[in-house]
């Protein structure tokens, strides 16, 4: 997804008529707006802060999946709440290792958002791009990013999804107070005042 609106072409990507491929700033495979569900409409106008969550499966191979629909709670100990798709391998990966973490992702990480949401193609497997440090919990992007790691407290049903909840173990606030992330109505927007 672009920020902003504007299409994109890549030259040489394609032979089309202007020698290249267009890329359109929303995914041609969503449902329609106009067929959704109200609520789902409803939702899609809350901004939301995009997370990657990641685990370590049975077989100790990572796991992740972009999240936007994440919540912490304060407290002692702190509480991390998701809602996660129950076919999805970071899913089946959190219940077999009963940890994960949670990474907020920063205003200019749209692409590795959409590589984890399955919207980009990942030669090599979701994590052979970038440089990755290694936690107890899974792994996180080695960079300026505040991350989260937690233990599985419980997992249910909730609407479509399996709402995940787990508890606060470690906080690393990262490097850098950077402008966070933010899906809105299908794209990634700037909070106003934003940089990056």
């Amino acid at each position: 997804m672009a920020a902003g609106g504007a299409s994109r072409c890549l030259a040489g990507a394609g032979r089309g008529q202007n020698g290249g491929v267009t890329i359109h700033p929303t995914d041609p495979f969503a449902t329609p707006e106009d067929a959704r569900t109200p609520l789902r409409r409803a939702r899609g106008r809350l901004p939301a802060t995009v997370t990657l969550w990641t685990a370590y499966g049975p077989d100790g191979r990572p796991a992740g999946l972009t999240v936007s629909s994440t919540l912490v709670a304060d407290g002692d100990p702190g509480a991390v709440f998701g809602l996660l798709d129950d076919e999805s391998d970071l899913y089946a990966a959190l219940l077999a290792s009963g940890r994960f973490v949670v990474t907020a992702l920063a205003d200019g990480d749209g692409q590795l958002a959409d590589r984890f949401a399955g919207l980009l193609p990942a030669p090599g497997g979701l994590f052979s791009g970038g440089d990755w440090e290694q936690t107890g919990y899974g792994p996180v992007p080695a960079r300026r990013h505040p991350w989260v790691a937690c233990v599985l407290e419980s997992s249910r049903q909730a609407g479509y999804a399996m709402l995940v909840a787990g508890s606060v173990q470690r906080v690393e606030l990262g490097t850098q107070d950077v402008p966070p992330l933010v899906h809105y109505r299908g794209r990634y927007v700037r909070l106003p005042g934003g940089q990056g």
